[in-house]
């Protein structure tokens, strides 16, 4: 089951696990769309592909919640 961190690893914006918009690598690193644009949709960390993460919403977000463990380091 994917993480579904809670914020852009580059620049620490919020990533809601039920909002589109989050981009991820093969080992879940996650950005924001407009960073993936910037980072020509590479991760920093691995140099791995990033991909649309999907949302998770409704019972399966409820019983599966997101991760609160933010990963950005200012």
């Amino acid at each position: 089951m994917l993480d579904m961190r809670p914020d852009c690893e580059r620049c620490g914006v919020d990533l809601p696990a039920d909002e589109p918009g989050a981009f991820i690598c093969s080992f879940e690193c996650t950005y924001c769309a407009p960073c993936a644009e910037a980072l020509d949709d590479r991760c920093l960390n691995c140099g791995g592909e990033l991909m649309d993460r999907p949302t998770r919403t409704g019972k399966a977000l409820a019983n599966n919640p997101a991760s609160t463990e933010r990963k950005y380091k200012a």
